[in-house]
């Protein structure tokens, strides 16, 4: 897991609580936005991750080459 896959993940995971689990209010300052934020930051920074680690995935590629030798009779 690379850095910016746990980065994603602590992102996510520091929106949620702001979002679900803080009651608190300040002033000018909405805490459930700046969670959504965080958490929507996250999932698109997980999303880039893991398709930047699916290109070196080796399941992914199955390329067969055949070369074929033709002879003149």
């Amino acid at each position: 897991m690379g850095v910016a896959t746990g980065l994603s993940l602590i992102l996510i995971a520091a929106g949620a609580v702001l979002t679900f689990a803080v009651t608190a209010t300040v002033t000018g300052i909405d805490v459930t936005a700046v969670g959504v934020i965080l958490m929507v930051v996250g999932i698109i920074g997980l999303m880039f991750s893991l398709l930047f680690l699916a290109s070196f995935a080796p399941f992914g590629r199955t390329h067969h080459h055949t070369d074929r030798i033709t002879r003149d009779v």
